[in-house]
């Protein structure tokens, strides 16, 4: 008699599912969510407004009559003839030099003094950096008093022997005057930048030069330069998008004057928009200033392969 054993169904193989919410999409969707916000803001405060102001460029609006007309190409045609427009771009580019190169060199320059293990520093750098937290309204105010004919500037000049000039009224001195009070204004957010990309330099490096009969300017220039390279980009290329966008300096310590000497492009674009009320051609002058920010930050970061370390 033979027994008959039953032989164990065998469960049916698995068919193969496609899993929707994979490890990569969750992932992508948690980063999305996370630059969410930055996504927005970047659309509603800076495309939209842009293509705005595209639009607005092609049309005339008069505010205060309540028109807005279509006219093309004719603000451009305004931009390409207007006479004060080369006036405006040679101040524009005077400032900004002058900003980047006092800027950078005082702050590179307090930077490495207050890397020495030396008493004190930490007033000085609190000395230092105090102005960037200031109002720049209140600061500018203040240094608009200074400077006057009869200002505290004048006055301590008075007191060696020296006659001051009238600084904010003058062609050759308003300009300085308003990169100066810039420069202090802004040279300790630099400075501390300088300084923490100095503090991450290898101190080995210094002691392999030292050993090898390196002075401290060979160090500097063939070391400290190339090792902080990067931070040098990033406050040069802060520096000059902050200089082709000042303002309330200008506004309160010269209105554009003596003449047009001190009138950059951001201030002649208020003008012409807010004070002579033409909007259209003040929108125009508005794209020109992105497309000059644009093309000089552009320049900059191209040029890091050519002297940036690290860059390949």
């Amino acid at each position: 008699m033979t027994l008959l054993t039953e032989r164990p169904q065998q469960s049916p193989a698995p068919t193969s599912k496609s899993i929707f919410w994979t490890i990569n999409r969750r992932e992508n969707l948690a980063g999305w969510l996370f630059i969410a916000p930055q996504v927005a803001g970047t659309v509603v405060f800076v495309l939209v407004p842009l293509v705005l102001v595209g639009w607005y460029s092609l049309h005339e609006w008069n505010v205060l009559a309540g028109e807005f007309t279509w006219t093309g190409s004719e603000n451009y045609r305004q931009l390409a003839d207007d006479p004060n427009l080369p006036k405006v771009l040679v101040a524009t580019a005077v400032f900004s030099a002058g900003l980047l190169v006092l800027n950078l060199s005082l702050a590179l320059l307090l930077a490495v003094l207050l890397n020495q293990r030396l008493r004190g520093t930490v007033v000085f750098r609190t000395l230092f950096f105090s102005p960037v937290v200031v109002s720049m309204i209140a600061w500018t105010i203040v240094w608009g008093f200074l400077l006057q004919d009869n200002g505290g500037i004048n006055g301590l000049l008075d007191g060696v022997g020296v006659d001051g000039p009238n600084w904010l009224r003058g062609d050759a001195t308003a300009m300085a005057s308003v990169v100066v009070v810039q420069v202090i204004k802004n040279v300790g957010l630099n400075m501390v930048l300088f300084l923490a990309a100095l503090q991450g330099v290898p101190g080995d490096l210094y002691e392999a030069a030292r050993v090898d009969g390196a002075s401290r300017w060979r160090s500097f220039r063939s070391i400290t330069v190339p090792m902080i390279s990067p931070t040098i980009l990033l406050t040069s290329i802060i520096t000059v998008v902050g200089s082709l966008q000042v303002f309330a300096q200008i506004a309160v310590l010269t209105q554009g004057g003596p003449g047009s000497s001190t009138t950059v492009l951001v201030y002649y674009l208020y003008q012409q928009a807010f004070q002579f009320h033409h909007l259209g051609y003040g929108a125009t002058l508005s794209l020109l200033l992105f497309v000059i920010v644009l093309a000089l930050t552009i320049v900059q970061w191209q040029m890091r392969r050519k002297w940036v370390f690290h860059e390949s």
